[in-house]
This record gives C-alpha cells, structure tokens and sequence, in this order.
C-alpha cells in the first residue's frame, strides 16, 4: 500500500511539473485558414489588456498608436510591423519582422535575448473592421485590440473585454488608447528598427 501512494504522488509531482512547463499562448487558438494579405494595411491599437506595470501607473499618459502590416505573399516571410506613435511630443517609427512559425497565424518576434521572445498569436480577425492579437513574453500574455478605424461597435469591444477575462486580465487590466494624435509618419532619425 505504500509503495502505490510514493507512485501516485510521484506520478502527480511529475504531472504539476509538466503542467508548469505548458506554454500559455499555446492554448489559444490561431485563426484557421488565415488570409494573411488580407491584413496588409494600417490599424489602430483600440485597446490593450495586460498587466504590464507600466500600462498600470502610465495608462492616462498614452498616446495615439498605428501600425502598418506588410505582408509578403511568400508563406514564409515575415511579417512586416511598423509602429507609430508619440513619445515626448515626437512622432516614432518602430520596424519589426514577426517571424512565420510552423502553424498559421502565429509568429515569433525574436529579441537579442532568447528569454525575452515574444510569442503572437492572430487569435481573432474579419479583416475589415477588428483583429485581436495574443502576445507572450516570459510566460505573461497581453492582448491588443487593433481596428481599420481609431472607433470600434460595442460588440467588439464587448468580445474583447470577454476574452481578456479568459486570461485572467480583468476590466481592471484593460486600457483603452486615445482615439486622437496620431502620427502620420516619422522622420529619419526617430525610427528604430528591431
């Protein structure tokens, strides 16, 4: 009889350890079939949810935020990211290649530092008017709400805010971006590239 419960309980250590070692953002879906052209363009960053410390002490001091994706039509080019947005008065241009992985729709945007990769994952989209994105770093998930316009439906918002909450990311952990301010491009020495 002792012997069968050292078993158990090794056999549930064993399975706490691996369960800790799942990867969050492998949980979330991707869209299925995405149509990646169909994402080529300009979106504004609606609304993030996340418990980044510095979106929790800075939220009122945001600025209005674009990106332009690029898509090649190869399936495994990276996807082009350009960010614009306003730091001290000054309008910045960040260049990103998100990485294509071996499944659809998600992509790895990868860091001078292996710890600090970040995981993306399109988790929602209709291509015309909203796109949810998942981001992982060091095992925290934040998601960015992106739309066609700067103003989004209720119902949008709505869904967003639910599946924040599937993430453990609470009203209290979502942040709305300023729906004016934005920059129309950058010059040369304000843009860094990643």
């Amino acid at each position: 009889m002792g012997r069968v419960w050292l078993w158990v309980c090794m056999a549930m250590a064993l399975g706490l350890c691996l369960s800790e070692a799942e990867n969050p953002i492998d949980k979330i879906p991707a869209v299925l079939d995405i149509d990646l052209p169909k994402m080529n363009g300009k979106w504004f960053l609606v609304s993030v949810a996340s418990k980044c410390q510095y979106l929790r002490e800075n939220n009122l001091r945001l600025e209005g935020t674009t990106i332009i994706l690029t898509v090649d039509p190869s399936p495994t080019s990276p996807l082009s990211v350009s960010t614009l947005r306003k730091l001290n008065m000054q309008c910045w241009e960040i260049r990103q290649k998100y990485l294509s992985t071996k499944t659809s729709g998600r992509f790895l945007l990868k860091s001078r530092n292996k710890k600090n990769d970040i995981d993306v994952v399109i988790g929602e989209t209709d291509y015309n008017s909203y796109s949810i994105l998942y981001y992982q770093k060091r095992g925290k998930i934040s998601i960015k709400l992106y739309g066609r316009s700067e103003r989004l439906e209720d119902h949008i918002l709505d869904k967003f805010e639910q599946l924040a909450e599937k993430q453990n990311l609470g009203i209290d952990f979502v942040f709305p971006f300023p729906k004016y301010g934005f920059c129309q491009s950058a010059d040369e020495k304000h843009v860094l590239s990643l």
